[in-house]
């Protein structure tokens, strides 16, 4: 099943409240505290910190161990930062452990209990695992979710000042670091990563202000096109590309729109990123008349980029500071060169 982003932005689930009143009143189990459940690695900076956020400023008072992560791809910093999380969300219709290059080795033996599909959280679950922190920084956490969360732990939601699912990777890591008490390290791997895209940008001076868009086939017909801000466009952006005017213009402030193919025209740029859930999509694009009348496809300056085997797509998708090494080295010669 394609990870479509249209699919993130589901309501809230009926009944939370009633949902947690139930919890809270002792109808769910709750789950005991193992070993398996302490930080690899201990917190630096000094307790309480404050984290400011979306809906408010929230206090952690001490250094949390239970973590649950309920952005899309929150825990790929909180696991670089040391700390395991012990409830996560389902994104990509796949457990969020165990699956991804970047992530192997890093969850051992304590795999996170699934709490919710992607902007549907359980309550009920969250509330068995006993947090004692919930980070909703990549989501489009509403402020119903953040009240009802509130009350089972201290809960630093998405980043203030920017459209859901649109903030810097950099400052959603600098959040959890903060809110995880590792501001430090938050920053030593944030420098690292931004080392990386220099030596990108160094190695690539033509790539300088040359356009890029990254879209989606979706319904036969019709494709997604992704905002500049969103991860998947930033992601080149920090490479040197920008986006065209008219297909930014076209987006406007969503994460991501849809058109149609008579709007293929849109992602007339210097190279085209389409990421796919297989190779027949391909097939079927280069079969449409309108889209083999691009200039971009003719050049052959089109990139068929997988979500998964192998998992570049998905990659680009989470973006976190996990991701992007592994999407620098799989991308960058792809780039380099035409099809």
């Amino acid at each position: 099943m394609s990870p479509n982003p249209r699919t993130l932005m589901r309501p809230l689930v009926a009944l939370l409240g009633l949902v947690l009143a139930l919890v809270l009143a002792g109808c769910g189990g709750s789950v005991e505290p193992t070993a398996q459940d302490e930080p690899k690695t201990p917190a630096t900076d000094t307790f309480p910190v404050t984290v400011e956020h979306k809906y408010g400023v929230t206090t952690i008072e001490a250094e949390p161990t239970r973590v649950v992560t309920l952005g899309l791809s929150d825990q790929d910093a909180v696991l670089a930062l040391g700390v395991r999380p012990v409830g996560a969300v389902d994104w990509f219709k796949e457990r969020p452990f165990g699956k991804w290059s970047w992530t192997k080795g890093l969850w051992g033996d304590a795999p996170p209990e699934v709490v919710g599909e992607r902007d549907e959280f359980n309550v009920e679950r969250i509330a068995a695992l006993e947090p004692d922190l919930i980070i909703a920084q990549y989501s489009g956490m509403k402020k119903e979710q953040y009240d009802t969360l509130s009350q089972l732990a201290p809960v630093v939601a998405q980043p203030k000042g920017h459209e859901d699912y649109q903030a810097p990777w950099q400052e959603m890591t600098r959040a959890i670091g903060k809110a995880l008490g590792r501001s430090a390290e938050a920053e030593r791997l944030i420098s690292g990563i931004d080392q990386r895209f220099a030596e990108v940008r160094a190695a690539h001076p033509e790539w300088q202000g040359k356009t890029a868009v990254v879209a989606e086939p979706y319904d036969p017909g019709t494709f997604s096109a992704f905002s500049p801000n969103d991860p998947k466009m930033v992601f080149l952006r920090e490479m040197g590309f920008t986006a065209p005017e008219p297909f930014v213009a076209a987006v406007g402030e969503q994460n991501v729109a849809d058109f149609s193919y008579e709007r293929l025209d849109l992602l007339e740029a210097d190279r085209l990123v389409w990421l796919v859930a297989g190779p027949e999509v391909e097939d079927q694009l280069e079969a449409e008349p309108l889209y083999t009348k691009l200039a971009v496809s003719r050049e052959n300056r089109d990139l068929f980029v997988p979500y998964q085997d192998p998992d570049i797509g998905a990659a680009l998708s989470f973006n976190t500071v996990l991701s992007i090494p592994y999407a620098i080295d799989q991308l960058v010669p792809m780039l380099e060169g035409t099809r």
